[in-house]
């Protein structure tokens, strides 16, 4: 391994619930240190989340076929491609719509800077609703009157999603910060179960024949599940009927996967998701905390459907605190917890000055990928099962942890990485290639991106 992202990689190695002895020698890691400029450490952030789930993949692969690990490979510019992968995303002959919506982003208040979050219709409507403002300059100008935690306490309270801008210590000081201060990225309970196996398929890619319950959205989750899927998993996304996604995320998010709608209220589709549930190895979900509990569905009832199920989820602002069942994004979390502002500090800039790309996002993704793959494997050779935990404020708690590079360097553009050819149900584009090599193993999709709940709602495997 490269020495210069061993501090890294093992600090994730270790997030997953692995130590030292289950590393194997035969991985290597390429690239320059430094990729994306921050004042914290993303490239390594991104580099070690990537080796861990390739590791983690390539391990269970082995334990499938009882032989020696394969070798593998990881590049650490590749891999902060893929923490770029939505951004970089390009259609060809077609457009795609924004990533953001109109009103959504950094506004200075009274006070102090927060940030609006409105990418789906019911946030921007509770801003509206709040500020009785409907564009741009006229909620600026609302905005400017207000006290940023009043308005921020307001919006959440009316259903919306905002965050105000927080140095690291007042965040450590408030009763979140200190309630999360020492959340890791994941926790990692095991329990033995009668119920636990492996499915007997055993093709040319580590998950074939595994079956993944996808209840995830926007990045985090959906991250977790296209490795997934990348590696062989049938994962089938499930939605609520007209359930109306970030559209301009869905042609990277649904990649692999096949999306059904279900209405988790209606007895009829209960029967159908619970006849999924009894068929899964893995239920991924990144609702809030106690969003399926809500729905009746909490780990009791999960495991009494599917003894040997694997429940892997994320939320935003932890599982502990008062902000357990906060909705959040990864571009809130860094201003809450002190990410804009250091890197307003460090660039000597007067606003907010977020991580290059949406790294919580994307590293939560891949290490709740590695922590499901080191839960098949130990499925497999010690007859247990798993429920992991993941976070956003947790991932942002480990990049605070690592020791920045002192590289100094300028904003990639889209020409410094390689994109590959696709097809997806709006038409041809180009996007970043899976990062992460494992030998003699070649990655790749089954189904192309396309809308949500294109699908039945059936397992594709038999």
């Amino acid at each position: 391994m490269n020495d210069s992202f061993a501090d890294a990689t093992s600090r994730l190695w270790h997030a997953i619930g692995a130590d030292d002895a289950d590393w194997p020698a035969a991985q290597l890691t390429t690239g320059p240190r430094a990729v994306l400029p921050a004042a914290l450490d993303v490239t390594g952030l991104a580099t070690g989340a990537v080796a861990v789930a390739t590791v983690a993949a390539a391990q269970f692969l082995a334990a499938r076929r009882q032989s020696k690990q394969p070798a593998v490979t990881v590049d650490s510019r590749e891999s902060c491609a893929a923490f770029a992968s939505e951004r970089l995303f390009t259609p060809v002959g077609w457009t795609r719509p924004p990533l953001w919506d109109p009103i959504a982003g950094n506004y200075r208040a009274a006070d102090a800077w927060i940030r609006l979050h409105t990418n789906y219709a019911s946030h921007r409507a509770a801003v509206e609703r709040v500020l009785g403002a409907h564009d741009r300059e006229t909620v600026q100008a609302a905005v400017a009157g207000l006290r940023a935690g009043e308005l921020e306490t307001a919006i959440v309270e009316a259903g919306g999603c905002a965050g105000v801008m927080h140095n690291r210590s007042q965040w450590l000081a408030s009763a979140p910060g200190m309630a999360t201060a020492g959340a890791p990225p994941l926790t990692v309970v095991e329990r033995r179960s009668s119920g636990a196996g492996t499915p007997n398929a055993i093709g040319q890619l580590p998950f074939d024949g595994v079956r993944v319950l996808d209840l995830t959205r926007v990045i985090a989750g959906p991250v977790c599940t296209k490795f997934l899927a990348g590696y062989g998993a049938d994962v089938l996304r499930i939605d609520p009927p007209g359930f109306d996604e970030v559209p301009s995320l869905l042609p990277e998010t649904t990649l692999g996967k096949r999306t059904a709608a279900l209405d988790l209220t209606a007895a009829s589709d209960r029967a159908i998701f619970e006849e999924l549930l009894a068929g899964a190895d893995v239920l991924v979900s990144g609702l809030r905390a106690d969003a399926l509990k809500r729905l009746g569905y909490d780990d009791e009832a999960l495991t009494s459907v599917n003894p040997g199920l694997i429940i892997a989820s994320l939320d935003a602002y932890g599982w502990d605190g008062p902000w357990r069942n906060r909705r959040g994004f990864d571009s809130l979390v860094q201003m809450s917890c002190g990410i804009a502002d250091d890197g307003a500090t460090a660039t000597g800039q007067a606003e907010p000055t977020p991580l290059p790309v949406q790294a919580l996002d994307h590293a939560t993704g891949w290490l709740l990928a590695a922590a499901v793959a080191r839960a098949l494997a130990r499925r497999l050779t010690h007859t247990v099962t798993a429920r992991i935990q993941g976070s956003l404020i947790g991932t942002a708690n480990l990049l605070y942890s690592l020791t920045p590079p002192n590289d100094h360097l300028s904003v990639p553009t889209p020409n410094d990485f390689t994109l590959t050819a696709t097809t997806t149900d709006w038409g041809p584009a180009r996007r970043v290639p899976l990062p992460g090599r494992i030998d003699g193993v070649a990655a790749h999709w089954s189904q192309q991106a396309g809308p949500l709940g294109r699908h039945a709602a059936v397992w594709a495997t038999a």
